[in-house]
């Protein structure tokens, strides 16, 4: 009994770290990725409907939200790849969760979002599938992820951003890039022996945004930026166990992450690290009164903007900001839950193929020590 006691004083003035407060079944990791669809459907929405959208200093809040994906992708893709430890699985489960719904996505918008936004227009609805940007062309050109053609025959040709049918699309390019970024360091065994590596890396292209602040061409700015943000969500994972988690500390990375957004114009400059380590306390810390069952999350992110598009096509922007966007995302979430239930999750029980495990049969999954 004495031993028990002096075992609980021990973990209780243990400093709380990432490792002791993950908990893989009760977390705020689904609730914390609908908002954050939720919150860029929200200001896409308004940018469609009425050519503005919140910032913060000259960031877009959108902007902001789509980091923190990176960021919770980067520390949850790290460790499926670790808890995996196979090639062609973590591969073949990257690939069931984006390009089904995506692949969808591209077919619906084509065959049906185009041809009703050219009626709307006073168009024949066959006009898409004929001359320069094709409803066909805009399926074959995006097909491999990479978006090559955002508008469909001119349209939509409305709202805030015209001839550009589905602008949330092009993000999923650099998300699959970043997954390919966690294979390579997976299979060269820096995930697991040679971790500080991955810091060795975020310190390279912390360099580079820094150059690219002041004006030095480094390449391109979005694999700068996602590669960032989503590595410090790794490295979060890697360096678990010496990650403290602790209400001072979020303070205070929230005054570095204010300040970054308010002086600098790239705020990851200075304030990336801050908001990582928001995102993560976030992630053990915050309270989850409601487990979602269904995953709307991706639903929501691709699905949102050909639906505004329509609405301002059919005038919907016309009767203020409030009812548009209630509508803009009760009618995505709707298609979302369509989406999840007909698409995704069927899509995902393919997980396990005979092909897959037969190749790459599953192993015992050991336990991740975290440095």
């Amino acid at each position: 009994m004495l031993d028990q006691l002096s075992l609980a004083r021990h973990n209780a003035t243990r400093p709380a770290t990432l490792a002791t407060e993950f908990d893989p079944r009760n977390n705020a990791l689904n609730i914390m990725r609908l908002l954050l669809a939720g919150l860029v459907a929200v200001v896409h929405a308004m940018f469609l409907g009425f050519g503005h959208q919140p910032h913060i200093g000259v960031t877009e809040v959108g902007a902001l939200a789509v980091d923190a994906f990176f960021v919770l992708s980067g520390f949850l893709v790290a460790r499926s790849f670790l808890r995996i430890e196979s090639l062609p699985r973590y591969l073949w489960h990257r690939a069931l969760r984006i390009m089904p719904g995506f692949w969808v996505c591209l077919v619906i918008t084509a065959f049906l979002v185009a041809p009703v936004l050219a009626v709307i227009m006073g168009r024949p609805g066959t006009s898409v599938f004929t001359g320069e940007n094709s409803a066909l062309s805009y399926l074959v050109s995006n097909a491999a992820l990479f978006i090559h053609q955002f508008g469909i025959s001119g349209l939509p040709g409305v709202g805030g951003n015209p001839d550009v049918i589905n602008g949330s699309l092009w993000t999923l390019f650099y998300e699959a890039a970043c997954y390919g970024l966690i294979a390579l360091l997976g299979v060269t065994g820096v995930l697991r022996h040679r971790p500080e590596l991955v810091l060795v890396l975020i310190g390279v292209l912390w360099a580079a945004t820094v150059a690219a602040a002041a004006g030095i061409d480094v390449g391109s700015s979005y694999l700068l930026r996602f590669g960032l943000v989503f590595l410090l969500g790794t490295a979060a994972l890697l360096f678990a166990d010496s990650l403290p988690i602790n209400g001072f500390l979020a303070l205070g990375s929230l005054a570095v992450l204010v300040a970054s957004l308010l002086i600098f114009h790239d705020y990851r400059v200075v304030g990336a690290p801050a908001f990582a380590y928001l995102c993560l306390y976030l992630m053990v810390r915050m309270p989850v009164f409601w487990e979602p069952k269904w995953d709307l999350s991706y639903g929501l992110y691709v699905w949102h903007w050909p639906i505004a598009q329509t609405l301002v096509a059919l005038g919907i922007a016309d009767y203020t900001h409030f009812p548009f966007v209630v509508l803009t995302l009760v009618l995505t979430a709707g298609v979302s839950a369509l989406s999840w239930k007909f698409v995704e999750e069927p899509s995902m029980s393919f997980k396990h193929a005979a092909w897959v495990t037969r190749w790459a049969p599953v192993t015992p999954k050991r336990r991740h020590r975290a440095r």
